[in-house]
């Protein structure tokens, strides 16, 4: 299972194009025992190259960065190092920018000006594998869904888009060199999606991953022989 061992600091990068935000934040983390800043980066494309090299167990993400965008960086961050939790910290609070970044690989969303308390207890869900929300952000979640047409839910919602694209490879009965053919991705980074995929189903090893998967309708197509 995912989560950070409890005697060892939770690992934090954060991502904000704002200075001053980035040292209030920096004193805040430092002021709250178990939490340690290991970098800070103004830019997204800053962000993907720190979060590869630092390997941290969350990264605060801003979405409104120059360049590549808060959205895209957690797209880049969480198909790379999917044990990396991304935790966005934004001023954006519309629906559209609260999807889009749960679909990007989000697995938080709270809105700056969150007290102490609650952006440790965000910090520390996440890094434990929980989805965190501010309570504006779930109260929006609730109407979202109180008021969407009811739809049946794809296969494994807890998993990433990416996540189930890689189980229906596995489930299609694809090793992991052949997922890296297909997807054009590192070996380390198919190993980190499967070992993640196998946590979140509570599966002890890919033969049940496989069973599950085909009982779910995934994998009904072969690779080509």
């Amino acid at each position: 299972m995912s989560g950070v061992p409890a005697d060892e600091p939770i690992r934090i990068l954060v991502a904000d194009d704002h200075p001053a935000f980035r040292s209030g934040l920096s004193a805040l983390l430092g002021a709250q025992p178990g939490l340690a800043l290991v970098g800070e980066a103004e830019t997204g494309t800053a962000a993907v190259e720190l979060a590869t090299s630092l390997q941290p167990d969350v990264v605060l993400m801003d979405l409104s960065m120059p360049g590549l965008d808060g959205i895209a960086a957690t797209r880049r961050i969480v198909d790379a190092s999917p044990h990396i939790a991304v935790l966005v910290l934004t001023m954006a609070d519309d629906d559209a920018a609260v999807f889009d970044a749960l679909r990007a690989g989000a697995r938080g969303y709270l809105l700056k000006g969150a007290d102490r308390l609650e952006l440790g207890r965000a910090i520390r869900a996440v890094a434990a594998g929980e989805a965190i929300f501010g309570p504006n952000v779930a109260r929006r979640l609730m109407a979202y869904f109180a008021s969407a047409p009811t739809a049946p839910l794809p296969a494994f919602p807890e998993l990433s888009d990416r996540e189930r694209e890689v189980l229906e490879l596995i489930a299609r009965g694809m090793s992991n060199q052949q997922i890296v053919d297909r997807l054009v991705i590192s070996p380390k980074t198919v190993r980190n999606h499967v070992s993640n995929i196998f946590s979140k189903m509570q599966v002890r090893d890919r033969a049940e991953a496989v069973v599950r998967a085909r009982e779910a309708g995934l994998g009904g197509e072969r690779p080509a022989s």
